[in-house]
């Protein structure tokens, strides 16, 4: 990947039409968590810095190109204005006089980018209007690259286009780990369903040396090289599938990790009554909830022993006490590794995020991906659109 940085780039005096993501939650009127903007300041601070006029692009909900009052920008201003430490100036419609008209350094964020279905359809006459709102094109929004849309994609081709300080870090990130790794790599892919991450574990198998695979996905797995699963969560239609992905594995030299010991219950409850047996001897009325262990040491052995590791997915159902056990007792050792300096740790996913904010090492990680949709898309090998443009 070849992109261009802010530093690439003559700000000064130029209105840089920045993309964000400031897509945050919000309960009863207010800002819940301003992670995601706080994470876009370094770009503001810096193009402000640079002598450029930051006018900020964004998505908010899913109006689905209708203007609905509840999703506009206007609800999160305060927090935006409060999180980046500066006054920001809210426009609805736009125009390159404007703009021109206001204030050398003002932030300005423009109503939501979605409120028409010629942004969702990357329609180039949108392109073309977002292209002469302004000089420079800053993509901060690596969450909505895997979107061709007008505002990540479109404009991109008609201006000079940089990645901001976020999108670059997490592109940085995300190359160091798949792209150029250091060897040993080992990923750690979770969740409910096989069906749902086909192509990330068609993508792993050729890129890693290890494959840890938790969650529902082992159990289909186990299920598919003929081991009773009990009542657990299994897409037993997919049998066939998991013994192909085991054999390129094989093929490519990656090893897969299954679960060699097991925690099982018969409620899917907190602190449910529950047991550790072997993998193949799940009681016919029981769940798998958790890796055992003696799979958790063989986990953590192999992550000891790694330069690389990449996470999308936990072990087991950590939500529910006492069923986290495998899963934060690998995050320590990640945790621990990283900090020691042994280990580039890259992760993302929404319970994996949840999983390591749960066990408190979000800081020990070299990076935490917010990004979701994008992150996933990176891992399965897909070009995404919103960082091809920028090359």
């Amino acid at each position: 990947m070849a992109w261009k940085t802010l530093d690439d780039m003559d700000l000064d005096g130029k209105i840089v039409l920045t993309r964000v993501d400031i897509n945050v939650p919000m309960d009863s009127g207010r800002v819940t968590d301003a992670t995601r903007i706080a994470r876009i300041k370094p770009t503001i601070d810096d193009i402000i810095a640079a002598g450029g006029t930051p006018v900020m692009l964004a998505h908010f909900g899913r109006p689905k190109g209708e203007v609905v009052p509840e999703m506009s920008l206007a609800h999160i201003l305060p927090a935006v204005t409060e999180t980046l430490g500066r006054d920001v100036t809210f426009i609805e419609q736009p125009s390159r006089e404007a703009l021109d008209a206001l204030p050398a350094g003002t932030v300005v964020l423009v109503e939501n980018t979605r409120f028409t279905t010629m942004e969702t359809d990357n329609d180039p006459k949108m392109a073309q209007f977002l292209a002469s709102l302004g000089d420079v094109f800053c993509n901060d929004a690596f969450s909505a690259a895997h979107r061709a849309h007008a505002s990540t994609e479109g404009v991109a081709h008609l201006l000079p286009s940089c990645a901001g300080r976020l999108m670059a870090q997490e592109l940085g990130a995300l190359e160091k780990a798949l792209t150029t790794p250091e060897r040993p790599v080992v990923a750690v892919v979770g969740g409910a369903k096989v069906s749902t991450k086909l192509d990330l574990l068609g993508n792993l198998v050729r890129k890693v040396d290890f494959l840890v695979i938790g969650g529902g996905m082992a159990n289909t797995f186990l299920a598919a090289k003929g081991i009773d699963v009990g009542k657990s969560l299994c897409e037993h239609d997919l049998a066939e599938t998991a013994r192909e992905i085991l054999k390129k594995a094989d093929e490519a030299g990656c090893e897969i990790i299954l679960p060699v010991d097991i925690v099982v219950a018969r409620e899917f409850k907190a602190n449910a009554a529950n047991e550790t047996v072997g993998v193949d001897a799940c009681p016919s009325d029981a769940m798998i909830f958790d890796a055992g262990p003696q799979s958790v040491a063989r986990i953590n052995e192999i992550i000891t022993g790694a330069k690389t590791l990449v996470m999308n997915g936990p072990l087991g159902v950590f939500e529910l006490e006492p069923f986290g056990t495998g899963t934060f007792a690998m995050l320590d050792t990640i945790a621990a590794q990283t900090t020691a300096g042994a280990l580039v740790s890259v992760a993302g996913g929404g319970d994996t995020v949840a999983a390591i904010n749960a066990s408190g090492h979000a800081d020990a990680f070299t990076y935490i991906s917010t990004a979701g949709g994008a992150f996933l898309e990176w891992m399965e090998g897909k070009t995404l659109p919103g960082v091809a443009a920028l090359g």
